[in-house]
């Protein structure tokens, strides 16, 4: 780092993104992409004629998306937001309502403790039951920026909207915010509860279930006033966060979205298949929600299935915390990938 940083910044502990090797071809399970294309109504949508106009700027209203995902939603465009991924919307969230502090669990998405350390907020670090379930009467009148990821990553574990209400009711002084990266997979929105309470904020990504990792498209859906907030710092920052062609693509694969339902049945699918298989090879995987599974096995380590699957051209994702050591998450790709990694998986064990 160069002599000119902020001093604040020097010990800033940034997220470690999963590996996106370019050297060669992998079986890539390690960063929770879909193993399907976007649909051929978004392919087409990005016509010559559009990447043309890239010449000229985006809308920063969104307006054309923002009226197709309310309706598809059924809830009002002056309640949603929409950014660049995600971890754009979350970045405001700790800036704009951490001021009292913010609460997250232990092992969850790596960027809340980042986010936290970026903005100068104390953390309250609540940690997972033995079992890897959220422990909800530890964030109950928390009094503090809650954030909470449902179904959580790496562990794929859902929560009812019933469990997090108790959350939202007992913190109605901060704002709640459910991170639902991964809900399309079997889990239960918190967005209908919206309407009810004006402290919850729900946030969602295109990446997973509607294959735009890639195109970087993250959405909010909350109280009027909350998404004001949200505009108020995305015009006091980068008014043009998502571009044009993401935009076009978002509108598409909206409007397509039985294509995105359809390939979401395939994925849980194949990770019933996958958790059965891993199972009768005496795994322990746990009950997820998502498009990954987290499981280990006692016949070898964590990290060392991570290296042996890397060797023979799988990825996996591998965490080093204590507590999940001997785990890897495992993103459910189609049914030929996880087919062949079932088939190494079971050569290393045989070695």
């Amino acid at each position: 780092m160069s002599r000119f940083l902020k001093e604040k910044l020097k010990s800033l502990e940034t997220y470690t993104p999963g590996e996106q090797p370019q050297d060669k071809k992998y079986i890539k399970l390690n960063t929770n992409e879909s193993p399907y294309p976007p649909s051929e109504a978004v392919i087409n949508a990005l016509t010559r004629s559009e990447i043309e106009d890239l010449r000229l700027y985006c809308d920063p209203e969104c307006k054309k998306l923002k009226s197709a995902f309310a309706e598809l939603y059924g809830v009002s465009e002056e309640c949603l937001f929409f950014s660049n991924g995600s971890d754009d919307i979350l970045n405001f969230v700790f800036w704009a309502f951490g001021q009292d502090g913010a609460a997250y669990n232990d092992i969850t998405y790596g960027f809340y403790s980042v986010f936290a350390e970026l903005h100068s907020i104390k953390p309250t670090v609540v940690p997972l039951k033995n079992d890897f379930t959220v422990d909800i009467n530890a964030f109950l009148g928390q009094n503090k920026l809650i954030v909470i990821a449902n179904p959580n990553a790496p562990t794929g574990i859902a929560v009812s909207p019933a469990e997090i209400e108790k959350i939202i009711a007992s913190n109605r002084k901060n704002i709640v915010v459910v991170d639902e990266a991964y809900i399309d997979f079997g889990a239960e929105s918190c967005i209908g509860l919206t309407e009810k309470y004006d402290n919850l904020l729900c946030v969602g990504t295109f990446s997973k279930s509607r294959s735009m990792a890639g195109a970087r498209l993250g959405f909010a859906v909350g109280n009027k006033e909350l998404i004001n907030d949200l505009d108020r710092l995305k015009y006091s920052t980068n008014p043009y966060n998502v571009n044009r062609l993401t935009q076009i693509a978002g509108l598409a694969a909206v409007k397509d979205n039985r294509y995105y339902t359809d390939n979401c049945k395939k994925i849980m699918d194949t990770r019933d298949f996958v958790t059965s298989r891993l199972r009768g090879m005496g795994f322990t995987v746990l009950d997820s929600k998502a498009n990954f599974i987290f499981a280990k096995s006692d016949k070898i380590s964590g990290s060392e299935l991570y290296k042996k699957l890397k060797e023979k051209d799988v990825l996996v994702r591998h965490f080093e915390s204590e507590r999940i050591s001997d785990f890897n998450r495992i993103t459910i790709g189609s049914r030929e990938e996880m087919e062949i990694f079932l088939a190494k998986l079971n050569e290393i064990l045989g070695e």
